[in-house]
């Protein structure tokens, strides 16, 4: 992952799939992290990338989601090229 700002994130209470652009020499590609956010006993914010199985379900709407959506960028990264 880089630490570029997300193209988009998609939320399901307090599961997430967040979709990265990225380039490289190859060109543009995207990467979807799929997580869960919790707190611990002090408060603090974590992120886990484990899933129990009630949560899967719910985590592979937001994967679907996330696809979706990337698909449509990458097509239009198509057509941007093509036009150029």
């Amino acid at each position: 992952m880089s630490n570029n700002k997300p193209a988009i994130t998609f939320y399901d209470g307090s599961l997430r799939a967040t979709a990265w652009k990225n380039t490289s020499d190859k060109g543009t590609f995207y990467r979807v992290t799929l997580s869960r956010r919790y707190r611990d006993e002090a408060g603090t914010w974590h992120d886990s990338d484990s899933f129990s199985g009630s949560e899967l379900l719910r985590i592979a709407r937001l994967a679907e989601q996330a696809y979706d959506y990337t698909l449509n960028l990458r097509r239009q990264d198509r057509e941007n090229d093509s036009a150029e």
